[in-house]
């Protein structure tokens, strides 16, 4: 989600807008966070396709170095 292109995006369960939260991730034993939007009522967070590849690829680069 962009700041000149704010999208609204809904929780499917809730029917609330989700708002930005900084949330922890883990994956392949790396723990990152990253500001997502969350459903404030149930805590369902959304991950777009861009940030999940760019993410995926940036640790799986980091695990391979290791």
């Amino acid at each position: 989600m962009t700041e000149s292109k704010k999208e609204r995006i809904f929780c499917g369960k809730c029917k609330v807008e989700l708002v930005l939260k900084k949330t922890d991730f883990q994956y392949m034993r790396f723990t990152f966070n990253h500001q997502v939007p969350v459903c404030p009522v149930c805590g369902q967070a959304y991950l777009s396709e861009e940030l999940v590849n760019e993410k995926v690829k940036e640790l799986e680069k980091n695990f391979e170095e290791k």
